[in-house]
């Protein structure tokens, strides 16, 4: 297998969306097995000053779509974070699991060295990148923060998400492993 710029971003992002939607099913199960208001899941959060359930899954998603835009000069597909129930969020997913499958990976070729500006924070600080630093030491970081912060919400709510969910919540096949 050759390894390639495309191979390092596109695939374990997909990957990742998969076993994030996979949690989240549990999630939503858990809270009616349980007679619980889903909502309750939806509105918590890790600590007080962290932004609850829905603004994870808005930035997961987020972080996902941007490496194409930024790395590869992808045209960026509009999802306003409106997404607050467990469909929504779910089908949030599924929208930037169908924009990632849609780049070509021709659109990567040659983009290693691109350069990548992000204005961060209140202050709008700026951070310049060249696109395979962007993807290794920003967006994929990122990504797996706000997914592990969704899974650690559910978890601390009580649903029955372990380790190989967050691993393995897609089902990796054997080869795979």
């Amino acid at each position: 297998m050759t390894i390639t710029f495309y191979s390092i971003a596109i695939p374990p992002l997909i990957r990742g969306l998969k076993n994030l939607s996979a949690i989240l099913t549990k999630g939503e199960a858990h809270a009616k097995a349980n007679g619980i208001d889903p909502q309750v899941y939806l509105d918590s959060r890790l600590h007080p000053d962290m932004a609850a359930l829905p603004f994870q899954i808005h930035r997961v998603s987020d972080s996902a779509k941007f490496v194409p835009v930024r790395c590869a000069g992808v045209e960026a597909p509009s999802f306003p974070d409106v997404e607050q129930t467990f469909p929504e969020l779910q089908a949030r997913i599924t929208k930037t699991i169908e924009f990632l499958e849609s780049v070509p990976e021709s659109a990567f070729e040659g983009q290693e060295g691109r350069e990548v500006v992000l204005q961060i924070g209140p202050q709008k600080m700026e951070i310049r990148f060249q696109a395979l630093d962007y993807l290794g030491n920003f967006a994929t970081p990122n990504f797996w923060f706000h997914i592990t912060t969704a899974y650690g919400i559910l978890r601390s709510k009580g649903v029955d998400v372990g380790k190989m969910d967050y691993l393995n919540g897609a089902k990796l096949t054997k080869t795979e492993a």
